[in-house]
């Protein structure tokens, strides 16, 4: 009789047991299949950036304050700059001759004395006509002030106009560390709208810094960007008009609800004041 009383208080703790194990949360293992969530961003810290589900060349571009064209120069991509994810982009071309150079200093180690003599005179003979050449190369002030004024042509021909309602608390800086852009502040939800006609070339939130954001494309120059969304109303490759509805202001990598907006001419962050009407 003990005997049963005992077995019988042992099946009870047993199943008590396997009820409390199953309130127990379950494995993340188990619920996401093993897979942990990661949240990717486009950080670009060297010479080459290796590309991930989602970027696309205008992003890695953007993040690296580059023209887009450069950066498909350099890699060898055509338009309509189709990228795979794990493609290796290169960001700045002197990688590769610093490469080059390094490989050729290794295999070349023949500098003695009677060259480096042959050298100096070399350069005392040739160093007036190579000036002489190079002033002559250098920009005029006039060929300078026409880029100036051909760039300005181009962005008044683009309608430009606000992006959003709000007061503007901080504006652009040409400080290295300074603002590149202006900020709008309202509340949550209020309008984004594009500021010209174009299309979109970036919709997501994978640049460090810039939360939920849309860039849109102009021109082959001009690019323009809307930060720190709550949310996002429109998709890459989407054709946009002026004062169309894009986003919603938020605050999303932001310690404040507002706009951030930027135009930037050939990958570099202009004065968006000396544009917007």
């Amino acid at each position: 009789m003990q005997v049963k009383y005992t077995s019988l208080i042992v099946l009870v703790c047993l199943l008590l047991s396997a009820c409390s194990s199953r309130n127990t949360p379950a494995p993340v293992s188990v619920l996401d299949t093993g897979r942990a969530k990661v949240s990717r961003k486009i950080h670009i810290t060297g010479e080459h950036y290796r590309v991930q589900k989602g970027d696309t060349l205008y992003a890695i571009a953007f993040s690296a304050n580059k023209d887009v064209r450069e950066i498909a120069q350099i890699n060898g991509i055509k338009p309509p700059y189709t990228i795979y994810p794990k493609q290796l982009i290169y960001i700045e071309s002197q990688w590769l001759k610093k490469k080059k150079r390094e490989k050729y200093r290794n295999s070349s180690k023949k500098s003695t004395k009677s060259t480096q003599k042959n050298n100096k005179k070399l350069k005392k003979e040739v160093a007036k006509p190579i000036q002489r050449e190079y002033v002559r190369k250098q920009p005029s002030k006039k060929t300078v002030s026409k880029k100036v004024r051909s760039a300005n042509k181009l962005a008044q021909s683009l309608s430009w106009q606000w992006p959003a309602q709000g007061k503007v608390t901080q504006r652009f800086s040409n400080k290295e560390n300074g603002y590149k852009g202006v900020q709008i502040a309202n509340r949550t939800g209020t309008s984004v709208r594009a500021a010209a006609d174009g299309v979109v070339v970036y919709a997501g939130d994978a640049l460090r810094g810039y939360g939920n954001l849309i860039i849109v494309k102009h021109n082959d120059d001009y690019l323009s960007a809307y930060a720190h969304n709550s949310r996002l109303l429109v998709q890459e490759k989407q054709d946009v008009k002026a004062g169309q509805k894009i986003a919603e202001m938020g605050s999303s990598e932001s310690p404040v609800t507002a706009l951030r907006f930027e135009i930037r001419y050939r990958g570099k962050a202009v004065n968006p004041s000396k544009y917007l009407p």
